[in-house]
């Protein structure tokens, strides 16, 4: 909700690529179906589970993608249109650095909720019993961002020229 609120303060002062409100949406889409069944319990990824006999259902991994894959591409848009990084690489390489940071930061914050409801830590967790559930969540969000920055930004600097 906070997010919608600042999306719509700044509609007029600093409008964003329509690309960008496109991957928000999508990424609150992502968000709000988790929040509504929890991520371990989504119907069709519990459906996908039982086809390819897998024990868990990887809804979550869905929602790491987008944690690393849309932040990139805000990121990516502030550093170019407030010109803060220059060179491509090093752009890159910072983009890549906060996505990192976003997502350590959440499972600290999952973490820390995990151990202040003591009894509700694995249900909120929704490790479903993957020891390295935490490494692969931040995995995804590696994958997220390099997929956003390898597959968008031609289409983003295109957009992006109407603003520069």
């Amino acid at each position: 909700m906070i997010g919608v609120v600042v999306l719509a303060a700044t509609y007029y002062s600093f409008r964003l690529t329509s690309l960008l409100y496109v991957l928000i949406l999508l990424h609150c889409a992502v968000l709000l179906v988790g929040g509504h069944y929890t991520y371990a319990e989504v119907p069709l990824f519990n459906d996908i589970k039982s086809l390819i006999g897998s024990e868990r259902n990887n809804y979550d991994k869905i929602g790491h993608i987008m944690q690393g894959f849309v932040p990139a591409m805000i990121a990516r848009e502030l550093i170019i249109r407030l010109d803060i990084i220059r060179g491509r690489h090093w752009r890159n390489f910072f983009i890549i650095c906060f996505c990192m940071a976003l997502s350590a930061f959440y499972e600290l914050l999952e973490w820390w909720v995990a151990l202040a409801s003591e009894q509700a830590a694995e249900a909120f967790l929704g490790t479903q019993g993957y020891e390295w559930d935490t490494q692969s969540d931040m995995g995804y969000a590696l994958m997220g961002a390099l997929a956003a920055l390898v597959l968008l930004s031609r289409l983003h600097d295109r957009q992006l020229k109407e603003y520069l």
